[in-house]
């Protein structure tokens, strides 16, 4: 494991070099990003790399997605401290954790129990005290804690599940990648009363979101 300090200046170098310099200027955003310690939420063989410009393999057929697209979608939520957040793949817990320090309360969703458990291990190790974790289809939402201010999807889907835009609050948004097995176009959704107004952010590639309005495999 390469020393603390070697991580702090990796992890100042993703910032400047690959965040704030491809245009994320919040910058509550910008210092959840200074605070979070990106090197715990990657296996141990790929520390040294887990600032680097690109995703990583976190087991179980799945990823910790590339710091911009983390910092992309995680501005486009707009949230400014009180809001409840509902992120959709808990995964390793790094998206997780950044939206902790932005928001009110997250409650994040994950079908692979493997790493729910050991994501809300290291999430209560660090401190975080307002993520609630569940395992289950992520795609039917939350409704027991619905309206939502914000939600997150960090898994692909063919479109947007229904269930999430109607846990939607007026006014909410939504951020998830659309699209095909291979590649997808990150959309936003902002919900104004019963229509949704979408945004297109560019080009991404993620691992399929699994679950009844989701991909079925």
């Amino acid at each position: 494991m390469a020393p603390v300090d070697e991580y702090s200046i990796s992890a100042q170098k993703m910032i400047s070099e690959q965040i704030a310099s491809r245009g994320i200027k919040d910058e509550r955003v910008l210092e959840a990003f200074r605070r979070v310690p990106r090197y715990r939420f990657v296996e141990e063989t790929f520390k040294r790399q887990a600032y680097n410009d690109h995703p990583l393999p976190i087991g179980s057929g799945q990823t910790i997605s590339q710091p911009f697209i983390v910092a992309l979608m995680t501005e486009a939520l707009e949230l400014s401290g009180t809001e409840s957040v509902l992120e959709i793949g808990t995964g390793s817990g790094y998206q997780t954790a950044i939206l902790a320090e932005l928001a009110g309360h997250v409650y994040s969703i994950e079908r692979i129990e493997k790493l729910a458990k050991r994501s809300k291990g290291l999430l209560l190790e660090l401190g975080y005290t307002n993520i609630t974790i569940k395992v289950d289809d992520g795609t039917h939402g939350w409704r027991e804690h619905a309206p939502f201010d914000a939600v997150i999807v960090t898994a692909a889907s063919p479109d947007v599940p229904g269930p999430l835009i109607d846990q939607l609050v007026d006014g909410g948004r939504l951020v998830i990648p659309v699209g095909g097995r291979i590649s997808q176009e990150l959309v936003k959704l902002t919900r104004k009363g019963n229509k949704t107004k979408r945004t297109h952010m560019g080009d991404c590639r993620f691992v399929k979101l699994i679950g009844e309005h989701g991909w079925i495999s």
